[in-house]
């Protein structure tokens, strides 16, 4: 079973974590394993995740009928685990036995990590596949990466702007490389006082995609939303994100139309976040959103006072709590 454990420093950015997925994606393709037959798994920090049947997370059970027998037509399969570092040590050991016992010709197996690997996975990958380690990206580096970026792009960027670039996003790969994607568009020469009219903000705006995913009731993208945010981000700022949401919400449920709803929140008639929020006022009920204001003031408090290690379980219960009191 071709097997590639992937480590990142345990202050891994955005940057370090981009370059950790682009090797899981050339792993794969290098495999001729297609997109969509790989499974990723976002691992749930330690305390955090559903309970499932035995040892094992309820996030973590689809690994088991894949390792167990791979492609249900034949072709090459692939799992990845992201975030392994956060396996409990009986979910790792049922890993090291899956994989030992997998039938070793139709399944990929990529195991990302950030900080030390956990010696059980780590033997796995010596006796059975390959490690690759990412190593801290600095600000040098990034500068480096980007000139490469864009002469490759063909893009036509002044001094001024590529140091503007820089000064925005740093080592954040992911985030420059979305704000080049949106660049490109733009067709002529890009300046320094383009890249900081275009990018107040980070282009991909990640609280707003966590929210949005909590409001279809997808766990597994909200999580997955939120460790990247949690990378680049700090908790304070989504909890204020949440609680926007929440007020909108609630301001909904009590609005007498759409449009009075639209003028409290201060919104434009054409915002089609706001309107499926009206759409969907019905959905959630008063009871619900009582809750979400309590669980939000108990989080709020637990950043304001508890050490660090206990934030992120505590934003992922709240994540998994909202998706299922909003859907």
């Amino acid at each position: 079973m071709p097997f590639l454990l992937i480590t990142a420093p345990s202050n891994s950015g955005p940057g370090e974590r981009k370059q950790s997925l682009d090797a899981a994606d050339e792993f794969f393709a290098s495999h001729k394993v297609e997109r969509s037959d790989i499974v990723r798994i976002d691992v749930p920090g330690r305390g955090a995740g559903e309970p499932g049947d035995g040892t094992l997370r309820a996030e973590l059970e689809p690994m088991v009928p894949l390792l167990q027998s791979g492609s249900l037509f034949g072709d090459a399969g692939g799992l990845q685990l992201v975030d392994a570092e956060n396996l409990q040590a009986g979910e790792v050991a049922i890993l090291d036995e899956l994989v030992r016992t997998a039938d070793l010709g139709h399944v990929h197996l990529v195991v990302v990590i950030a900080g030390s690997s956990v010696k059980t996975i780590s033997t796995l990958a010596q006796d059975l596949g390959s490690k690759l380690s990412v190593r801290k990206m600095w600000e040098r580096e990034a500068g480096e990466w980007l000139g490469a970026e864009v002469k490759r792009r063909g893009l036509t960027i002044d001094g001024p702007a590529r140091d503007a670039l820089l000064q925005r996003f740093g080592t954040d790969t992911a985030a420059t490389e979305k704000a080049l994607d949106q660049l490109a568009e733009h067709g002529g020469k890009i300046t320094r006082d383009l890249v900081l009219d275009w990018f107040r903000n980070r282009p991909d705006e990640p609280a707003w995609h966590i929210t949005d995913a909590i409001s279809k009731g997808d766990v597994g993208v909200a999580l997955r939303r939120l460790s990247d945010f949690l990378v680049h981000g700090h908790p304070l700022v989504y909890l204020a994100a949440v609680e926007g949401d929440l007020k909108r919400r609630a301001l909904a449920a009590a609005a007498p139309d759409e449009e009075t709803f639209k003028e409290w929140v201060g919104g434009r008639s054409s915002d089609r976040a706001l309107n499926r929020m009206w759409r969907m006022r019905g959905r959630v009920r008063e009871s619900s959103l009582r809750m979400a204001q309590d669980a939000l003031v108990r989080a709020d408090r637990v950043i304001k006072s508890q050490p660090e290690v206990t934030h992120r379980v505590t934003l992922e219960r709240l994540t998994v709590a909202l998706c299922r009191w909003y859907s």
